[in-house]
């Protein structure tokens, strides 16, 4: 991974100043093109940049050579050459390994996409080892197919990696490393996966409930985490702020504790690398119980319904479909049109609690909802038979009798079940 990012500010503070370039289809929205360079824009402005000039082209098609096309490519170039502080192009596509190279030819000036931009960001915010090793995965994925050997572009990838083979070319030898690396890298990953499901199998044994937290990136989770438990997790009004996730008990009001997990926040056109990468963290999704999805009140209308369907989308996608879901519309201590709140919406804002006391009472009774309590009676003959309610339940009574033992426990439907037999009130039989 890298050591510095791509957009930085130079010893005098001076920020990195970027032209931003879209491309309009037939086929698009030019709303929907603009929605997205706003988008560009506040990641250029997380990466530590600032935009000189916005550019959409339409076309019929992008050009194969430049993406946007000779004469457009001359615009932005005379724009940069009379600027004279840009230095960054960024691309709200993805491009091609040749179209960079030519770009960069004809702007004299360093160009990127919007996927690489999102790699800068990551791998500047990632903190623990874990992240940091994803971030390496998913920037070697993309970095490899796009060494294309000569100009600037292999300046910046750092050209002359490893050694030459007999017989192959020096671009061969540098892919063959980077394959060689993210193998490594990978093997370094699914030791790090096999701790992760060791921790969520300790978790099962005790029975503990698991409850994550997602949602669009900057909607407040880092927040939230750390006003239901003091986790302590730096939160930012930026992009991609927090990238570890970070797992912290949680006592409901009824008195369970259950555990609250803070996930990678989700974007428009999330690049399949990251996904990738982000695997082994995303899996808390899949494996929770309940997820809580962050909604930011405070945007208008049109952007949350936007954000709202990237993040149903993708958490269908990671969890498989069928998970409680608990739609949480957050910042409203902010100015909010209430009208398009949902009537499943809770409202809350995780910086002053406002509504945070019914999203508690939401999350108890969904963690709960398959649960029942019910009296059991095991005579001593069958008292080994009390030892898989214990483990697996909340015990609430017990008491030893000559004839054997009373059990009171709230359990899941599964384990009442199990115990049928032995419930007391034959009429309050589980079914």
């Amino acid at each position: 991974m890298p050591e510095n990012n791509i957009i930085a500010q130079d010893e005098n503070g001076v920020r990195t100043k970027a032209v931003l370039v879209s491309l309009l289809l037939p086929v698009m929205e030019s709303k929907s093109v603009e929605t997205s360079l706003d988008e560009l824009e506040s990641l250029l402005e997380t990466a530590g940049g600032e935009t000189a000039l916005r550019v959409i082209q339409a076309r019929e098609h992008p050009d194969t050579r430049t993406f946007i096309g000779k004469g457009k490519a001359a615009e932005i170039a005379e724009f940069i050459k009379n600027d004279g502080t840009v230095t960054l192009v960024v691309f709200d596509n993805e491009l091609t390994p040749s179209q960079i190279r030519n770009l960069e030819d004809a702007l004299d000036v360093q160009v990127i996409d919007r996927t690489m931009l999102i790699l800068d960001i990551f791998a500047l915010h990632a903190v623990t080892g874990e992240g940091k090793l994803q971030v390496e995965i998913a920037c070697l994925r993309y970095t490899a197919p796009r060494i294309v050997g000569h100009g600037k572009e292999m300046s910046r990838l750092g050209g002359g990696i490893g050694t030459r083979g007999p017989g192959e070319s020096q671009l061969e030898t540098d892919r063959r490393h980077l394959q060689r690396r993210i193998e490594a890298l990978n093997e370094r990953l699914k030791e790090l996966e096999r701790i992760r499901a060791v921790k969520r199998g300790g978790r099962e044994k005790y029975n503990m409930k698991s409850v994550a937290i997602a949602g669009y990136t900057n909607a407040g989770k880092s927040t939230l985490l750390n006003y239901l438990t003091g986790a302590g997790v730096l939160s930012e009004n930026k992009l991609f702020a927090t990238l570890d996730p970070t797992t912290r008990k949680l006592s409901l009001p009824e008195g369970e504790d259950i555990l609250l997990t803070d996930t990678v926040g989700f974007i428009d056109r999330l690049p399949t690398h990251l996904v990738k990468a982000f695997k082994s963290t995303l899996e808390e999704i899949k494996y929770a119980d309940a997820i809580i999805c962050l909604v930011d009140a405070s945007e208008c209308d049109s952007e949350r319904v936007r954000k709202r369907k990237v993040t149903e989308e993708l958490i269908n996608e990671l969890s498989g479909g069928g998970k409680e879901v608990i739609w949480c519309y957050n910042k409203c201590d902010r100015e909010v049109d209430s009208e398009f709140i949902p009537p499943e919406g809770i409202r809350i804002s995780a910086v002053t609690g406002e509504g945070v006391d019914g999203l508690l009472t939401r999350i108890n009774e969904v963690v709960n909802s398959g649960k029942t309590t019910l009296t059991f009676f095991f005579p001593h003959a069958k008292a080994a038979e009390m030892n898989g309610l214990f483990r697996n339940s909340i015990v609430k009574y017990s008491e030893y009798t000559d004839d054997g033992a009373i059990v009171t426990a709230e359990c899941e439907r599964e384990y009442a079940n199990r115990y049928a037999a032995f419930v007391q009130d034959a009429q309050k039989r589980p079914d």
